[in-house]
């Protein structure tokens, strides 16, 4: 990197400029180009870019495929940025044809890095070049689906039906046949059951009698017994060995399913080595002593097999289960090293959530950030900043906004009140305020211009907690201390009091929102809710410009956005509280007050919200609960001064 990468690009913010696209690409390609475009690096400027991205498609460079682009060395000597290939970065996924399946491209690229797959270490440059995965033209865009072992619970026991298997095609000469060709001998159809097939390629039928051998027909007849899929989410371990090239599509397969890659491919430079630690996840075998592989998958304990699976489910989901997490991965990376003071350890990368969601710019102390309070035994701050969102002109003493700032100042927790003034008549002047409250009120003015204010992360929230209230929230002393409480437990979720939901609408084929009253919900509204601040950091800073978009046009949906980038994070639901209060959002036209909107209008835009989120993040992150926190002796038939949060039950 130092000595052909140009650090001064990056000095005033790490961009990333994609040259216009002039020609055709592959549908792989393109969602490399889209995910970049959508992220929060993209720029199209390209005096303010750090990295150069190549609109020619560079993935696979077989000559047989027919997505092999032609005359690329000359295409890019008629780029003016090119500057041999200097803060570039080449994606590749396949080079070289039959039968030497060659590791270089056939064009020269200067001093560019490479996001290659299937890399050797002894052609990787560490700490320059990325090691990229071996993807298929299906893999999910966005979202992608989750790990095997989360959709069927399936954690223990830790062993699976069979102990190792693998199912895959056998390569009679050249590249890759000696360990496929071996592989029966290890085979004995019970708990080991490794299957080949020579019916491939597409001169099986041309020259059946020189590809076969006195296997063959034994083989393909057991290789047709067994479904790879069912092979797969049934096995403890399963074989990844060489194919023509180093790498396989298994490899991302086994992930998904929970079973542990046994890999045989010596030298593989293993895909984002530079960040995660695939020792925690896979085993390593030589392909020179296959005899030793069912020794070594037997040898391992019950607790270290389920440590092993567990991790696959975390690396597949954190980054590998779409094609945006393979890409901001690779950005991630590369941020990290052109700012080296904000790089993340290997403990982030390599422990729930993982390197994209704990963004370094927040802070560079690992302990604030709110999912690791428990793993080093130090706690959130017991103190919360409360966030108060205005709209409507204050005329009287009473107004709802003064009464909240009164409850609230009551609190024993509360550390600071911010007014988020959103309104276009100026705030009161100070001395209408409420006085002698013994907690400072600060009113911010000159950037409100959207709803998405209410999530900033403003200098002044000093706490780890924030507690988001509208005007007109109706809550007691009591309530908001049970609250916060609550939060204290689970410092990575929302906790709050008024509940909704989502669901599937068959009629409309979509997902939806809704506002009754069931036993289930999956959203909390965010004007009475209590959250780490992290989540205003990443609702600025990582949230696709296209979703905040959405809430600045309608000035609608941004507590159901929050709520869909907590558990997309997290991958739980957030925590409801007891309150007093019960409300719904009605769909009968009446008009608000606040905002001058029609309730039915609203609440169609939130269903639509609702639409268009999932589509942006590519999956439905919202997950239901039935869970209700309720303080001691809640509902009791004891005196209510035995109770600490009396004012809960007062209605």
């Amino acid at each position: 990197m130092e000595t052909c990468f140009d650090f001064s690009k990056c000095e005033k913010d790490f961009k990333v400029y994609v040259y216009p696209v002039q020609e055709r690409v592959s549908e792989s390609y393109s969602k490399i180009l889209v995910s970049i475009q959508d992220s929060k690096y993209y720029t199209k400027n390209p005096e303010e870019a750090c990295i150069f991205i190549l609109s020619i498609d560079t993935l696979d460079r077989d000559v047989l495929s027919q997505n092999f682009a032609k005359d690329i060395q000359s295409k890019i000597d008629r780029l003016s940025l090119w500057n041999n290939g200097k803060n570039h970065l080449i994606f590749n996924l396949y080079s070289g044809t039959w039968p030497d399946y060659s590791p270089n491209l056939d064009f020269d690229i200067g001093e560019a890095m490479l996001a290659k797959s299937s890399i050797s270490v002894h052609k990787f440059r560490p700490g320059f070049d990325i090691s990229f995965p071996l993807i298929g033209k299906d893999h999910p865009h966005k979202g992608g689906e989750r790990g095997h072992l989360y959709i069927s619970m399936n954690n223990i026991p830790p062993l699976r039906y069979y102990l190792l298997a693998f199912k895959g095609k056998r390569y009679l000469t050249g590249i890759g046949s000696e360990t496929r060709n071996s592989l029966y001998h290890i085979h004995n159809g019970e708990e080991i059951v490794l299957l080949t097939t020579c019916r491939h390629g597409k001169s099986w039928q041309k020259k059946a009698r020189e590809l076969n051998d006195t296997r063959c027909d034994v083989d393909n007849k057991e290789y047709d017994r067994y479904d790879y899929r069912k092979l797969l989410t049934n096995a403890t371990f399963c074989l990844v060995p060489r194919g023509r090239r180093l790498g396989s599509f298994r490899f991302l397969e086994s992930l998904q399913a929970g079973c542990i890659p046994f890999l045989l491919s010596n030298g593989w430079e293993l895909p984002f080595s530079e960040v995660i630690d695939w020792t925690k996840v896979a085993v390593w075998g030589d392909e020179r002593l296959l005899f030793q592989v069912p020794s070594i998958v037997r040898s391992l304990s019950h607790p270290e097999i389920l440590v092993l699976r567990q991790q696959t489910q975390f690396l597949w989901e954190a980054y590998f289960s779409s094609m945006d997490k393979i890409v901001l991965t690779t950005l991630e990376i590369l941020r990290d090293r052109v700012n080296r003071h904000f790089a993340r350890n290997s403990v982030i990368w390599n422990t729930f959530p993982g390197g994209l969601s704990i963004l370094p710019g927040y802070t560079a102390f690992h302990h604030t950030y709110p999912f690791f309070y428990q793993q080093d035994g130090t706690k959130p701050t017991n103190k919360f900043t409360a966030v108060i969102y205005a709209t409507s002109p204050v005329l009287l003493s009473s107004a709802p906004l003064f009464r909240l700032i009164r409850t609230i100042a009551k609190s024993t927790n509360v550390h600071k009140i911010l007014v988020v003034w959103h309104c276009d008549v100026a705030p009161p002047p100070a001395y209408q305020w409420p006085a002698d409250l013994g907690v400072p009120i600060l009113v911010k003015t000159k950037i409100i211009k959207s709803v998405n204010a209410r999530f900033y992360l403003y200098s002044e929230l000093e706490m780890d907690a924030v507690f988001n209230f509208d005007e007109d929230t109706l809550v007691t002393t009591d309530e908001i201390d049970f609250a916060f409480s609550v939060w204290q437990e689970f410092p990575d979720r929302i906790v709050g009091f008024a509940a909704r939901s989502h669901f599937w609408d068959e009629s409309k084929n979509m997902w939806s929102y809704t506002s009754k009253y069931t036993n289930e919900y999956s959203m909390i509204l965010t004007g009475a809710s209590v959250y780490h601040k992290y989540y205003h950091y990443l609702y600025t800073n990582s949230i696709f410009n296209s979703a905040i978009q959405v809430v600045e046009q309608t000035q609608n949906c941004e507590d159901i956005l929050m709520n869909f980038l907590v558990s997309h994070v997290t991958k739980l639901p957030p925590i409801k509280v007891t309150h007093r209060k019960i409300y719904r959002e009605s769909m009968q036209v009446s008009i608000n007050r606040t905002t001058g909107m029609a309730d039915a209008v609203k609440f169609r835009e939130r269903q639509t919200c609702m639409s268009t989120f999932v589509n942006l993040f590519g999956h439905m992150p919202l997950i239901r609960s039935k869970a209700r926190m309720d303080p001691l002796l809640f509902k009791d038939p004891v005196s209510n001064l035995r109770k600490k949060y009396r004012q809960i039950e007062v209605i």
